[in-house]
């Protein structure tokens, strides 16, 4: 997969989801993190099980660079594939950390932590690409994994900070 010509230096891209994925949203959430770790963006992500570990399963195996916000005060808690986990001590008030940091979020799957970091991205004018869940009026749903990285990859690069 070739990066967009805009993407010259690393794009922050969050990838929220369930903890509880389906097996297909597993294996979506494990290609995403493999081609952004490709082509350079560092991840994001809750940093526990489910889908978020296994984004940080694709990008690390890819040789990328995945950043936990952890909910809780101990780095301990983090899944295996991060490369750096951050205890906020948070709870669930992280994932507006975790939307802040980000230059564009790809949501996996359905659950309310997931829209919740939805809203809070939406709320910040992140762009947000959804993914095999949640279908909301004025955002883009991808068929797959490739097409969730190009639109978040582009969208990342017309309102990178």
């Amino acid at each position: 997969m070739t990066p967009p010509d805009a993407v010259r230096s690393p794009r922050y891209v969050a990838v929220c989801g369930t903890s509880s994925p389906s097996p297909r949203q597993r294996q979506l959430a494990q290609e995403v993190g493999r081609m952004l770790a490709e082509l350079g963006a560092v991840v994001l992500c809750g940093g526990l099980g489910g889908v978020m570990e296994a984004v940080s399963r694709g990008a690390a195996e890819a040789g990328g660079t995945v950043v936990g916000i952890l909910p809780g005060p101990d780095r301990s808690s983090g899944n295996r594939y991060l490369s750096l986990a951050l205890a906020t001590g948070l709870g669930e008030a992280r994932n507006a950390i975790l939307t802040c940091a980000a230059d564009a979020v790809i949501a996996i799957g359905g659950g309310w932590g997931t829209l919740s970091e939805i809203g809070l991205a939406r709320r910040r004018e992140r762009p947000v690409v959804c993914l095999d869940g949640w279908v909301l009026e004025g955002l883009p749903v991808a068929a797959d994994a490739a097409e969730a990285v190009r639109m978040a990859l582009g969208q990342a690069s017309a309102t990178a900070r």
